[in-house]
């Protein structure tokens, strides 16, 4: 397979105590930046992040990660394929358009477009059909039990606005297309995106006319990418900013100690790994010639068990993270840990392997990696690297921002790559769906860049495209 599992890493961010009661602004730093403002472009978590506070779904998460309603009120099962969901009255988006039934089909049409990466969230769901202006009925494909749990993510556009802005199709980012809703909002959610300047800053400010109730005191939140580690922390005690996410590992025990700062770190349910292309007849950016030495099984294991895992946790990660033997996380609904038993590095196995596949000397070959998208993330491919020289391989990293970095892992240019997956419904299906099945349509294999496909074990479906 071509997933080689590597870290579970956790995931952290650091505070300055609590801002006076009054109406105040929140300044957020952290290392990544959104990719775009089409909430239906790009299933990347910092992105959704930032996007979740205008953009709503019918269902969200409360504190404790359950699902409470949100732009549907109720939701009601007529049969197991068939369940009734009424919507929120009185609620405005931005403009002042109101939200209705019309605006839940549009946005399945919208999100649904295979040029978006967002189709895992309305998987399973053949048709939405109006019963009326507040009520839709959800026609199943078959029974959904994270139905609730995937709608959190499936958000809700105008299809008004964006009708009349020229935006009803969905940006293709990967052909570096912009539209009107790449650049700008319109949501009913609790904050207004009012600018984004990428690489700079994202601007939000309260929205008064939320139809829910404001809990905290932010009414302002300047949301600032710094990618340098030094740089961001230096910001955050010169008072410069208030919150960090993305944590240098080798800085929390020395900010644990500033009694003006909380940290926070809790576990991420997040696999760290890397795909290899074993799809194509030549591997790009390889001195073997004619072939693709991953279609090789043997290949595969050798860079597999040539990586010291324990060795990124203690030294890269400072034991902030948990080796990977498989890509569903612990807090995942599905993990397993009876088979989530790392392989130990063994280098000398791994050059036996390499031979026996006729590479005795190795090969060279391209590994990309962002490079301000996790925690350090060229760090632990700088490691992966280094690890493979040990055994022969000769590795050229490729590290960049994710915004151009995902660009070309979304175009099939690398031959292997370095990517986390975070499970937004906690259930290993939207990992396995996404990552692990044949490319088809929608949302099967629509993250499986490395386009693994076995018909042996699955015959009834065509080799990935």
């Amino acid at each position: 397979m071509n997933l080689k599992a590597l870290l579970a890493a956790a995931a952290m961010f650091a505070a300055l105590t609590a801002p006076n009661a009054q109406a105040t602004t929140l300044r957020w730093a952290a290392q990544n930046d959104i990719l775009t403002l089409d909430p239906y472009s790009q299933n990347h978590a910092t992105t959704l992040s930032i996007l979740m506070h205008s953009y709503e779904g019918l269902t969200r998460y409360n504190e404790k990660f359950e699902v409470e309603p949100a732009l549907a009120t109720k939701w009601t099962m007529i049969s197991p394929t068939q369940v009734r969901f009424e919507l929120r009255k009185g609620v405005k988006f931005f403009d002042g358009s109101p939200f209705t039934a019309d605006d839940v089909i549009f946005s399945f049409g919208r999100i649904k477009q295979p040029q978006g990466t967002m189709q895992i969230y309305v998987t399973g769901i053949a048709e939405i059909k109006k019963i009326d202006d507040h009520t839709v009925d959800f026609i199943l494909s078959a029974p959904q039990p994270i139905l609730l749990r995937s709608l959190t993510d499936f958000r809700i556009m105008s299809k008004s606005w964006a009708e009349k802005n020229k935006t009803t199709n969905t940006q293709d980012y990967k052909a570096k297309e912009e539209n009107y809703a790449s650049r700008n909002v319109n949501g009913t959610g609790p904050y207004k995106i009012t600018g984004w300047t990428p690489d700079q800053r994202i601007t939000m400010v309260i929205n008064k006319d939320w139809w829910g109730k404001h809990s905290g005191n932010v009414t302002e939140v300047i949301y600032t990418p710094i990618k340098s580690d030094p740089t961001r922390v230096a910001a955050l005690l010169s008072g410069d900013v208030d919150m960090l996410t993305d944590l240098p590992v080798q800085d929390v025990a020395r900010l644990r100690q500033d009694p003006k700062l909380k940290v926070l770190d809790g576990h991420e349910v997040r696999t760290i790994f890397i795909a290899l292309d074993e799809y194509s007849p030549e591997l790009k950016f390889s001195d073997v010639k004619g072939k693709n030495p991953f279609k090789d099984k043997r290949v595969r294991e050798a860079l597999s068990i040539a990586i010291d895992r324990e060795a990124i946790k203690r030294n890269t990660m400072r034991g902030l993270s948990l080796p990977a033997a498989i890509i569903v996380a612990p807090g995942v609904n599905g993990h397993t840990p009876d088979i989530d038993v790392p392989v130990k590095a063994d280098p000398e196995r791994a050059k036996k392997l390499l031979a026996d596949a006729g590479y005795p000397s190795g090969f060279e070959l391209q590994l990309n990696c962002p490079n301000n998208r996790y925690v350090n993330d060229e760090e632990i491919c700088q490691n992966v690297v280094a690890m493979w020289a040990r055994i022969g391989v000769k590795t050229k990293l490729v590290a960049e921002s994710m915004a151009t970095f995902i660009q070309k892992v979304q175009n099939f240019d690398t031959s292997a790559y370095l990517l986390g997956w975070g499970v937004a419904t906690f259930d290993a299906q939207y990992s396995l769906q996404s990552l692990i099945r044949t490319r088809t349509t929608g949302a099967d294999g629509n993250f499986n860049y490395g386009r693994i496909s076995n018909p042996t074990y699955f015959p009834q479906v065509a080799e990935g495209i």
